[in-house]
């Protein structure tokens, strides 16, 4: 047996301290690799024992090779997740009288001085605070990250499907130059589409020249997913009467219900209190202290409910759950399998769901969520291509740890790792020219535009890869509840202006617009919630808006459908025998007048044929997951001239200055550059080309 091979102190606390007779089937497989130093990606469902499979070997080779100082980092994607794994890590690692810590944002400067003095053995941190740490004026980074041997990436998906992947990928590159050695890395995760790609992308610049491993035995094991009846969708029409089903059913247990946006949260948790349901909530713009109040309070309660967005998703600890429900359906496949796998973690328990439609779209949806899942099909976790943007941060990132670059010398600070690497030229000579950078004596310098844009609070704002809508903190008196938009505080209203925040009303009685505030006091109801979203517009994948097609055909996903949503199911398919065939796309006029293209290609494909579709679609128009909207007088020969050989010279959508503006840091790359990096994030080329291949068909309504 490889566990064996631990450290005769974890082996001896694994048998007598947490009373396990063997280790779980990932953790026994990881010793080995782990052990041998091995990059390794560990895949295994929520709850799978991830950090143990870790966290026991590295624990195992810091007490077998004498590892000093701070020799482990411990990375997650959010606070409330590390603070979550803190208590477990300290555990473990005081069996060999080591120490871990914490260091992220919320953590106080007293407790900050406190780790630089007494160094722990394992930091839980983030990739921004790393960078933080390695920028810092008052952290001896040198001496700090001289003893930093190994690394884990928990949930390492999360990281890698957006930016905040590639600014770790950069970051740990850093991070080993100042360590002087490649440092291991370990990645965690919940199943992927492409586990051996994810690791080979974790690996950066050592992935032709480090052993690596994929350990996943349960992918070898017979595969076992949770029972027919275990997964329920129903149709329910309305948040209202949401609110109801959820009052009615599981009394006694305590229900997890996930939402896919903040407003709907606050909502439906408006609601539930309202019919006495005890109900928690919990996301982003909420007070750090209110959520953390909602989380312990459901961990230790019983009957209960909490209502929250992919917060917790991950695997933040709120206690044994008895159910998850969900409004509508998640984006993605992986989404539900984390949600799902919150449940069923009891002996006798099994993993379990139940779907709540809003609109028929939303039970469309979860059908085709459904019936993928049922199929095996997991997405392929990619990160966005060409982050330019991440570039320009990352150089003027490095000019300000360094204090100077070496103008032909900076690429080796990623150890030649693309896109950091000389093909990035570019984009220092823009940052140069336009005054990003000072260029002295073949060295470079933080230049005066970046002072400017950047500078203030310490760069603090050039160390987080993402634009954040502006918002206003909400007060109580002197009690912070959280954060609204500030389009709910200037659109006009007649009467009081209320607000919806913590699932409860507020009236506001000032604004402090220098300062960003909003003071309020308890209202009887009434209020609303709005947060506007940032960043590049999402929507559905070409396989899940293809099952969506699938779904009004005929295929019936193999769990169970209430009556009410199997009537509905039919009066949707009904309705849509005109959008959807299956050997072709349908192109059909209504009957006042309006066409639609009928792709059911998703999102980005659509704004890709949108795109190419020059004269014949509306350019304007808001892009949709299924169709796209042509112009009325459209005629088949019209059609099949403009298309003819279109298959041949797709090109990339176009992108809006409102858009490029949530793309941060463009303004520090030539406008060309930032404009292709946001169109190439936008397009789905291969499936738009897979459309046009296809079939089309007229009908008139």
């Amino acid at each position: 047996m490889f566990a064996e091979r631990l450290h005769p102190v974890v082996l001896h606390h694994v048998v007598n301290s947490l009373q396990w007779s063997a280790l779980r089937p990932l953790q026994e497989a990881a010793v080995q690799p782990l052990l041998d130093g091995y990059d390794a990606l560990l895949l295994a469902p929520t709850a799978g024992g991830k950090t143990e499979a870790a966290m026991f070997p590295l624990l195992s080779r810091m007490a077998q090779e004498n590892w000093s100082g701070t020799s482990v980092l411990y990375v997650c994607p959010l606070k409330a997740l590390l603070n979550n794994l803190l208590p477990r890590v300290e555990h473990y690692a005081g069996w060999l009288g080591r120490r871990a810590a914490l260091w992220h944002g919320d953590v106080t400067m007293g407790r900050r001085r406190t780790i630089l003095r007494e160094r722990p053995d394992v930091l839980l941190t983030t990739p921004e605070s790393i960078e933080s740490m390695l920028v810092s004026g008052a952290v001896d980074h040198e001496d700090f990250f001289r003893g930093v041997r190994a690394i884990v990436i928990d949930e390492v998906h999360a990281f890698a499907g957006d930016d905040r992947g590639w600014h770790l990928l950069a970051v740990l590159e850093r991070l080993s130059r100042v360590a002087g050695r490649p440092i291991q890395r370990i990645g965690l995760s919940a199943t992927v589409g492409n586990p051996d790609d994810l690791l080979r992308w974790l690996q950066g610049s050592g992935r032709d020249r480090r052993p690596a491993r994929v350990v996943a035995p349960h992918l070898a094991a017979p595969v076992t997913t949770a029972a027919p009846d275990d997964v329920e969708l129903d149709y329910v029409g309305s948040v209202h009467n949401a609110a109801r089903v959820i009052a009615a059913l599981h009394r006694g247990e305590k229900r997890l219900v996930f939402c896919d946006s903040r407003a709907l949260v606050e909502e439906l948790g408006q609601r539930l209190r309202a019919l006495g349901v005890r109900t928690f909530l919990s996301h982003a713009s909420l007070a750090l202290d209110e959520r953390r109040r909602a989380e312990e309070a459901f961990a230790q309660e019983r009957d209960c409910v909490i209502v929250a967005t992919s917060t917790l998703e991950l695997g933040i600890d709120v206690g044994d759950l008895d159910r998850v429900i969900q409004l509508d359906a998640p984006r993605s496949v992986a989404a539900f399998l984390q949600r799902i796998g919150r449940t069923g973690r009891r002996p006798g328990s099994s993993r379990n769901c139940l779907f709540l439609a809003l609109d028929s779209t939303g039970l469309l949806h979860a059908c085709a969520l459904a019936l993928l899942w049922r199929q095996g099909w997991v997405e392929a976790v990619v990160p966005p291509v060409e982050p330019r943007h991440i570039i320009a941060q990352q150089v003027l990132a490095l000019t300000l740890q360094r204090n100077r670059i070496g103008d032909q010398l900076w690429a080796g600070e990623w150890n030649e790792l693309a896109p950091f690497d000389k093909s990035a030229d570019v984009v220092v000579r823009h940052l140069v020219e336009h005054g990003y950078l000072d260029s002295d004596a073949g060295m470079l310098f933080i230049g005066p535009e970046a002072e400017l844009r950047f500078g203030r609070r310490h760069f603090m704002d050039m160390l987080a890869v993402f634009t954040a809508p502006p918002q206003f903190t909400v007060l109580s008196g002197r009690t912070e509840i959280g954060r609204t938009d500030p389009a709910l505080l200037t659109a006009r209203v007649e009467g009081p202006r209320l607000l919806l925040l913590g699932g409860r009303s507020w009236r506001v009685t000032y604004v402090d617009w220098k300062r960003r505030r909003c003071f309020v006091e308890p209202a009887e109801g009434g209020g609303r919630a709005l947060w506007m979203t940032g960043g590049t517009p999402q929507g559905l994948s070409y396989e899940m808006v293809r099952a969506m097609r699938d779904v009004l055909l005929g295929t019936d996903p193999s769990v169970r459908l209430t009556q009410r949503a199997s009537s509905r199911l039919a009066q949707v398919r009904d309705e849509a025998a005109y959008r959807a065939h299956p050997g072709s796309t349908m192109i059909v006029r209504d009957r006042e007048g309006e066409v639609r293209w009928w792709t059911w290609a998703g999102f980005r494909a659509n704004a890709t044929l949108i795109a190419n579709l020059d004269g014949l679609a509306d350019p304007g128009q808001r892009y949709d997951d299924a169709a796209i909207r042509l112009r009325s007088d459209l005629e088949r020969g019209m059609w099949r001239t403009a298309t003819a050989d279109l298959v041949n010279r797709v090109c990339l959508p176009e992108v809006t200055d409102k858009a490029l503006a949530g793309l941060k840091f463009s303004a520090a790359l030539p406008p060309r550059l930032a404009t292709a990096t946001l169109a190439a994030r936008l397009a789905d080329v291969d499936s738009a080309v897979s459309v046009l291949q296809e079939p089309v068909r007229f009908a008139y309504l």
